[in-house]
């Protein structure tokens, strides 16, 4: 363990192990084959880069993730480490000069996607390399109790036996619930004793569920207040993140998208805009991010609700993986029920649709939860002693609360009278006293509650019928079109037995100041050089270490090294640059208090 916190500082330039890294690395290089489970951004890469420097040989990583092996041997290379990966965006020429120097020996890790095991010519070669070690990253993906299980995984048990030496196996996921954590030791032969587990929750992140608000507005207004700053806008469906990323581009803000819809070139095009910081914005599905390294993401909205908690932690962790503060925020809307119901039916494993459904109930629940976002979502993946994070909007929650029973009354009393067999819109339009033609040819207009909501826009009534829903005084029925119906609860409203009282609408607020001049002109010199070497800005510094710059101002090679996230090859290779922009600054500093002074 010497020898790996020398590397951890010499290469990485952090001076000591973030939690649950020192057993993963001490597990590992015992010989003993190792689950580890971290949540998105707890470092678990570390737990197989550090090994390998150790090691004699070859680590082989698995991966399913393209965009992750690109980004992580970008960042490999940047401080000195020498690193290839094998998959499908090679060319046959790229492929065979980088097998020829793994056979060589050349690279301390080489990353593979899983689809790769099947080809005998591969793992043939492969047989003949020295490999102490196979990291599986996204082990999740080995279960079929996991959100996302992949057939091809179910593979790579079979190649540990190629080897004459057996290497040690180290399995790494961020979401696994206790039934997937079990299945994965069963599948690769792992004791479950040697699993390593730091705790679910991040405590960097700040959630909030948002139920019956203009969406559109919510995000123009949340964006706009955190210009320049890099987020994702998570969407259930390529049509929704086509209409956001159009939203968004007619009021000027830079933003990419993403889907299964675009071509492979139009996606990675868009991709590399955002992980370059050439567009600050990115709107996409589930499709987008996976293994994405990009550290500088202060925020993460779901502009619908996803299908289950292990996507939504995973995707929401992408947030604020250099450990600074940022926002998880996610609009939830009665219609993303529907919305997910539809897309887990078109699954093509029908014995897996009753599991899904039971996963989307979960997240359901975490939408209408009262109490600690954060504990709901810990105690889910298994962690059931946690305390209250203090931290999320309904730990915090001090909005005033307006009584609206006489409101929600009205509203129920015209879907009673409209013999509950009616959407959203139709409701709404009756309410507001529309002169719409279906709803005169249905004689709507004859009802006691036409037009009991006159003064208020069909929008704004839709958005209430949403509250009226997310607190389970309205039904919406399945079937082809969603059918609002009376709650048994929303039968105690109308009768007077409860009373219902709704919050102010969220106000949004700038996520974080980063008005420090310094931090800004640092920024400006990383996307420069970024830039020059063709790589991402976070792969020269993350934002957490240009902030450690601006605390502590380093003025030479000493001190420069005590920045976090500064090791040997990152002095040698931009301390200059950064020391004298530094310095230059400071000076600056100094002539203008002097001048101030006299």
């Amino acid at each position: 363990m010497e020898k790996a916190l020398e590397i951890l500082t010499t290469y990485f330039g952090y001076p000591s192990f973030r939690s649950g890294q020192e057993q993963v690395i001490q597990s590992v290089l015992d010989g003993k084959d190792t689950l580890c489970v971290m949540p998105t951004g707890g470092g678990k890469s570390i737990c197989y880069q550090v090994p390998a420097l150790v090691m004699e040989g070859t680590v082989l990583v698995i991966s399913p993730l393209i965009s992750l092996m690109k980004d992580q041997v970008d960042a490999l290379h940047q401080v000195g480490i020498s690193a290839a990966y094998i998959n499908s965006t090679l060319s046959s020429d790229e492929y065979f000069g980088t097998m020829e120097l793994a056979a060589q020996g050349h690279y301390k890790l080489l990353y593979v996607a899983p689809e790769r095991l099947h080809s005998p010519s591969f793992t043939n070669e492969l047989s003949k390399m020295t490999i102490p070690m196979i990291a599986i990253d996204e082990a999740h993906c080995i279960s079929q109790w996991g959100h996302d299980f992949r057939p091809s995984y179910r593979a790579i048990s079979s190649i540990v036996s190629l080897f004459d030496e057996k290497p040690v196996v180290l399995a790494l996921t961020a979401t696994a619930t206790p039934a997937v954590r079990e299945d994965i030791c069963q599948q690769l032969n792992i004791e479950e004793e040697n699993t390593v587990m730091t705790g679910f929750e991040r405590s960097n992140l700040t959630f909030s569920v948002i139920k019956g608000q203009d969406r559109e507005k919510y995000v123009k207004a949340y964006v706009q207040k955190n210009v320049g700053e890099a987020g994702i806008i998570y969407a259930a469906t390529r049509k929704t993140v086509d209409h956001v990323h159009s939203m968004l581009q007619k009021n000027g803000v830079a933003v990419a998208k993403y889907h299964a819809g675009m071509s492979d070139t139009d996606r990675q095009s868009e991709q590399d805009r955002f992980l370059m910081d050439e567009v600050t914005v990115m709107v996409a599905t589930n499709a987008f991010g996976m293994g994405i390294d990009k550290s500088n993401i202060r925020y993460v909205i779901h502009y619908q609700m996803p299908k289950n908690m292990e996507s939504y932690y995973q995707e929401a962790g992408r947030a604020g993986r250099d450990g600074l503060d940022s926002e998880c925020t996610l609009l939830f809307s009665s219609q993303d029920v529907q919305t997910q119901r539809f897309l887990i039916d078109q699954s093509q494993d029908e014995n897996r649709i009753p599991a899904e459904l039971e996963k989307l109930q979960s997240m359901i629940d975490y939408c209408h939860t009262e109490s600690c976002l954060q504990k709901f979502i810990v105690t889910y993946f298994g962690e059931l002693d946690a305390a209250a994070c203090s931290r999320c909007a309904n730990c915090t929650d001090t909005r005033e609360s307006t009584d609206v029973t006489v409101d929600v009354q009205k509203v129920l009393s015209c879907v009673i009278r409209m013999g509950q067999r009616f959407g959203k819109t139709m409701i709404a339009q009756v309410l507001n006293g529309s002169r719409n033609k279906k709803l005169m040819e249905l004689g709507f207009h004859q009802l006691s509650t036409y037009g009991l909501m006159k003064g208020t826009t069909t929008k704004d009534i839709s958005d209430f019928i949403e509250f009226i829903i997310s607190e389970n005084y309205l039904g919406v029925e399945n079937g082809q079109f969603p059918i609002i119906y009376v709650t048994d609860q929303g039968k105690d409203v109308l009768l007077g037995k409860i009373k219902v009282f709704r919050k102010v609408s969220v106000v949004v607020t700038k996520q974080i100041t980063t008005d420090d001049p310094l931090f800004e002109q640092l920024r400006a010199l990383r996307m420069q050089l970024a830039q020059d070497a063709g790589v991402p800005p976070f792969v020269v510094f993350s934002d957490k270490t240009l902030r450690d710059m601006v605390a502590k101002r380093p003025v030479t090679d000493e001190t420069f090294l005590e920045v976090n996230g500064v090791g040997l090859a990152k002095l040698e290779k931009y301390g200059e640059l950064f020391l004298d922009e530094i310095k230059t600054y400071i000076m600056k500093e100094n002539e203008k208090s002097e001048v101030q002074s006299t």
